[in-house]
């Protein structure tokens, strides 16, 4: 017997895989500022297998935070980001020594409304000293206006995507351990936008709110937890908390999978419930978003959206409030049944179904689609370009007649 020589144990190593043509096009795609990416490079359209995509999808990724962090970080630092008329400043607080990109972000919304600036202003210096999660940022925005619907008027919804975006991409929040709550008119807003920005959030809390015409049907796969004084019953508050809180309870009953909800109606206390609301972070904190739900009920307000999580209609205008779609996956099989629009793109992704296999869409007992869906880079731009989102990403898009 005799040892090989150590040229020759070095020779019979297996060679590194090469990259791909396209993964190589795509990383010297990325690698160009935004505006000198051109919008017709073949390799987008090309078909790409599993683990093509999941490379594909970290790559373009990590590319569009890079263009978030650039665009945004001089409104971070200033602690304001502006759409249109309306500006949305801050205050946060950090906790914990969670790394980069596993952070959670904790946006807590502040009561008054109706009333002048320097009353909301006081009622959001309030809300910053409020509340202390475990980990996390804290942060505590300043309503753009002074109305009475402070947190629930059209502007807010955008601007809460620009927001989460930019801590994303700057400050390393993970983006499925976004929570959201608030008190008194706060409050009011978590009743209104928890249903319609489900899919952006790990967990919502609602504390001393009222609904209005707020329903809790687009809550199946969001947790949410409901605080309320036993006293408070300016409004109805305190009777209406408790029948919505039973609502949930009803809906977690029908549907074990879903629905999720603590209620919690603190005998004899007023609209100020003495700070025992805070148990609500640590319930909330045991929850991770998941961003591919096999089931989904999307039940449009009156603002509308064009996306909640794997569905995407054709523009919200499409949609008018009340609108409700019921989505379901099972094996390869995906049934929507309600107000489906033509033009409703299916947002795939390997999480949600495998896409090596022939998928069958079902639209009110109709056979809308039937085959294979290929995965492609353009679907990856596309899916980041609505949202700053690595986690959501769709891999594939089907458009149904």
């Amino acid at each position: 017997m005799f040892a090989l020589p150590l040229i020759a144990l070095a020779a019979s190593a297996p060679a590194q895989p090469q990259p791909s043509r396209t993964l190589s096009e795509l990383t010297a795609w990325s690698a160009k500022p935004a505006a000198a990416r051109p919008a017709n490079l073949p390799a987008l359209d090309r078909p790409l297998n599993r683990a093509e995509a999941a490379q594909a999808s970290a790559l373009l990724a990590a590319a569009r935070l890079r263009d978030v962090a650039a665009a945004e970080r001089e409104a971070v630092a200033a602690k304001a980001i502006t759409i249109g008329d309306r500006t949305l400043r801050w205050e946060s607080r950090q906790f914990g020594t969670a790394p980069f990109g596993k952070r959670s972000l904790w946006i807590s919304m502040h009561g008054g409304g109706n009333a002048p600036p320097v009353v909301n202003d006081q009622q959001w210096r309030n809300q910053i000293r409020l509340y202390e999660p475990a980990e996390g940022i804290y942060l505590a925005p300043r309503a753009p206006t002074d109305t009475w619907n402070l947190w629930h008027e059209p502007q807010i919804d955008p601007l809460f995507q620009q927001l989460i975006d930019a801590q994303v991409a700057i400050n390393g929040v993970d983006p499925d351990r976004v929570y959201l709550l608030g008190y008194s008119a706060g409050g009011d807003g978590v009743w209104q936008l928890a249903p319609r920005m489900a899919d952006h959030f790990a967990a919502a809390a609602m504390m001393a709110g009222h609904p209005n015409e707020a329903g809790v049907a687009g809550l199946r796969n969001l947790p949410f937890a409901i605080f309320m004084g036993g006293a408070d019953a300016a409004y109805d508050r305190n009777r209406i908390a408790a029948e919505k809180g039973a609502e949930l309870a009803k809906r977690h009953a029908a549907d074990p999978g879903g629905y999720v909800s603590m209620t919690r109606i603190y005998p004899g206390l007023p609209h100020w419930m003495n700070g025992k609301d805070a148990e609500a972070l640590p319930w909330m904190a045991q929850f991770t978003r998941n961003p591919w739900p096999k089931r989904i009920v999307w039940v449009q307000d009156d603002v509308t959206h064009d996306r909640f999580y794997w569905l995407h209609i054709p523009g919200a205008a499409a949609a008018k409030a009340g609108d409700r779609i019921d989505a379901t996956v099972a094996g390869q099989a995906i049934t929507l049944t309600g107000a489906v629009p033509a033009g409703t793109t299916l947002r795939l992704s390997d999480r949600l179904i495998d896409l090596d296999k022939p998928v069958r869409v079902t639209v009110n007992g109709r056979v809308a689609f039937a085959g294979k869906v290929p995965r492609t880079a353009a679907a990856i731009v596309a899916s980041l370009a609505e949202r700053a989102d690595p986690v959501s990403v769709a891999t594939a898009l089907v458009r149904l007649p």
